[in-house]
């Protein structure tokens, strides 16, 4: 999803999306240490993906936008 989807978001959506997220991230570390991981970019994306969630989370608690 792009930045302006997230937006469109409820905050109780975004926070369920940070958890599925963190399980995903979970996951692929998992695979990771297993050597069953193909891609390795695929960590990085979902690192990304997380800063995105809480950056619009912390957004919204301060009311910036």
């Amino acid at each position: 999803m792009k930045l302006e989807e997230f937006r469109g978001l409820s905050t109780d959506d975004l926070k369920k999306e940070l958890e599925e997220t963190h399980e995903e991230l979970f996951n692929l570390r998992f695979r990771l240490a297993t050597k069953q991981l193909v891609n390795h970019r695929e960590v990085r994306r979902v690192k990304k993906k997380i800063a995105r969630l809480k950056t619009l989370l912390t957004e919204r608690e301060l009311g910036i936008r």
